[in-house]
């Protein structure tokens, strides 16, 4: 059974380092250490340029910091590859030309690569 990941564990992260709100916003750029609080709290989603300095100060990946978050929208990426992968199925296996039936079979083995799922000629 899957167990349930947080939305973040940047508190976690932080107290394990010893340090306060307030001095982890100061090096992350942040005017004060409210900021950090509600990225803790989940009451905001810390812009791009902070996720990555979280990373830099804490020294754990984003995907870690960020764990429950990256689980969805990895799940939600992963539903639109398949959507995506049966659409170009559809090309493949229909009257398309040569070439377009070329470039369609190259996207599939690599949707195959990024799903995890067999050969493609398994799923034609």
């Amino acid at each position: 059974m899957a167990t349930l990941k947080l939305q973040n564990y940047l508190r976690m992260y932080r107290k394990r380092s010893g340090l306060t709100q307030r001095e982890v916003a100061f090096l992350l750029g942040c005017e004060n250490g409210a900021q950090v609080s509600r990225y803790e709290k989940r009451r905001r989603l810390p812009p791009l340029r902070t996720a990555l300095a979280c990373e830099t100060v804490l020294g754990i990946p984003i995907a870690e910091l960020f764990a429950g978050m990256n689980d969805a929208v990895g799940k939600e990426v992963r539903k639109r590859l398949l959507g995506l992968r049966s659409k170009l199925q559809g090309k493949v296996s229909g009257g398309a030309r040569k070439s377009e039936v070329r470039i369609n079979e190259q996207k599939l083995r690599w949707l195959a690569e990024r799903v995890g799922i067999g050969p493609v000629e398994q799923n034609l």
